[in-house]
């Protein structure tokens, strides 16, 4: 696995905005985000499993009015922030997670078999 430069640290506040970055998954170009929940970093693919479409409300916007769970503006699925897994409403599994690495102030993203960088 290769790790990706993806944002600084400070970039990712907690609660706040999402990070958004593209990643070649399964061989399709695909939007995902990075977000900080109990100070850890978190990332996933930005794809509602219930319809594959993208949860954002407002761009880089995923958490609930309580900070507590990733929301599907669409239709109301709910996802937990540290393991994408579903947490209620119509959810057919969790999110994919894509996983992150924090060193010296800047926070990184890797890539697997069938999640690779996009290039332009």
């Amino acid at each position: 696995m290769d790790r990706v430069a993806l944002c600084n640290s400070r970039d990712l506040v907690e609660g706040g905005e999402a990070v958004p970055f593209d990643v070649l998954y399964q061989g399709q170009t695909c939007r995902a985000f990075a977000v900080r929940w109990r100070g850890q970093a978190h990332a996933y693919l930005n794809r509602c499993t219930h319809v594959a479409m993208e949860l954002d409300y407002q761009p880089n916007r995923f958490f609930d009015d309580s900070g507590e769970w990733l929301l599907c503006a669409t239709h109301g699925a709910a996802y937990r922030p540290d393991s994408g897994a579903c947490g209620g409403g119509p959810c057919r599994g969790g999110l994919v997670k894509i996983a992150l690495s924090e060193e010296g102030g800047v926070v990184h993203w890797h890539t697997g078999p069938q999640l690779q960088p996009v290039f332009f």
